[in-house]
């Protein structure tokens, strides 16, 4: 007792084919295989990403007075702006 019968799921089913139609829950179901091997794929793919994950910015890391000089020339330009 206490868990469902097949009689309720078949019940269930035929309640949600009734409204949604045949046509969307096929959609639905191709929608949700094709997520689950877009997934699949993606963590199979996960380890090549891995090794190139240090290459991941296309731009020359700065050094800290780099980004001082370029904070603080932002600044500025709020300020003047703002004035």
């Amino acid at each position: 007792m206490g868990g469902i019968s097949v009689w309720q799921l078949l019940i269930i089913a035929v309640i949600v084919i009734l409204l949604f139609g045949t046509k969307k829950l096929r959609g639905i179901g191709g929608d949700l295989g094709g997520a689950v091997k877009g997934f699949k794929k993606a963590m199979s793919d996960d380890e090549p990403a891995k090794k190139d994950a240090e290459k991941d910015a296309d731009f020359e890391p700065k050094s800290l007075e780099q980004q001082n000089q370029q904070a603080a020339s932002t600044d500025a330009k709020k300020d003047k702006e703002q004035a």
